[in-house]
């Protein structure tokens, strides 16, 4: 079992190696990002593209300068390198790798993106007495590639990509409410009820995550997802970027509250 006390004690085991599992559920009350790096080259665009797009892409941090691997506006001692439990080695937008230490791969121009995690609002929501389905059944949350365009900037584009919470119509509206405190981790739903309206043909088959159990009375719930970044990058085909493996944050010491909105 990870030792999940400090969020810096969760990234020193995944550092060492001890802990490469899905983040989901550990450290309450801490921001979980996911993760982008790009060469400088194709930083600019990217850092538009999250402007232009901030339910799926909301900046919550980034790297000072090319190359500085260090983190210190996000929690104490993070080495972007290597305090992720899985990550995503692409190469010409095509996944190659996936890998549990990025050191070997870290470029002098690299420049790492954080963007706003829905495991921030998980927490909020079951704090108000709501199921998380994914939580419950200890499995990623599935993902899924929609229809809905997001605005391009240069190189990147591409569509959104949502992750799906199964609720009762009430809850639904509920989830909805509360969300809406969270725009720096997606905010509101983006859609609830008929998947095929924003493109989605089959939710027992996610593009990313697991699949989880919709009971009787219960509608998909549809959050914009931090994966979206990832669909964009295979789009604009850098010649290197890495992520985070789906459900593998970087967990930081940023308390989910500062996140919040009256």
């Amino acid at each position: 079992m990870a030792d999940n006390s400090t969020p810096l004690a969760l990234r020193q085991q995944i550092r060492s190696g001890a802990f490469n599992g899905n983040t989901s559920g550990y450290c309450p009350g801490y921001v979980q990002a996911n993760l982008a790096i790009l060469p400088a080259d194709y930083a600019d665009e990217f850092l538009k593209f999250c402007q232009f797009n901030p339910k799926p892409c909301p900046l919550i941090g980034m790297s000072a300068s090319p190359g500085d691997f260090m983190l210190p506006d996000l929690g104490e001692d993070i080495d972007i390198r290597r305090d992720v439990p899985r990550y995503r080695l692409y190469r010409d937008g095509a996944l190659v790798e996936e890998v549990t230490d990025i050191s070997g791969h870290w470029q002098d121009d690299m420049v790492a993106f954080l963007l706003g995690c829905s495991f921030s609002f998980e927490e909020a929501l079951m704090a108000d007495g709501l199921e998380i389905r994914n939580i419950t059944e200890k499995v990623n949350v599935p993902m899924y590639r929609t229809n809905i365009p997001c605005k391009s900037a240069g190189r990147f584009s591409g569509t959104t990509v949502v992750s799906m919470r199964p609720m009762k119509p009430a809850d639904a509206i509920r989830a909805i409410q509360i969300c809406s405190r969270f725009p720096s981790v997606h905010g509101a739903p983006l859609h609830f009820g008929d998947p095929a309206a924003i493109g989605i043909n089959d939710l027992s088959k996610p593009d990313f995550g697991d699949a989880v159990s919709i009971n009787e009375g219960e509608v998909p719930v549809f959050w914009a997802c931090g994966v979206t970044p990832q669909v964009a990058i295979e789009s604009a085909r850098p010649p290197v970027c890495i992520t985070h493996s789906p459900g593998h944050m970087l967990v930081t010491d940023l308390p989910n509250s500062r996140l919040a909105i009256l």
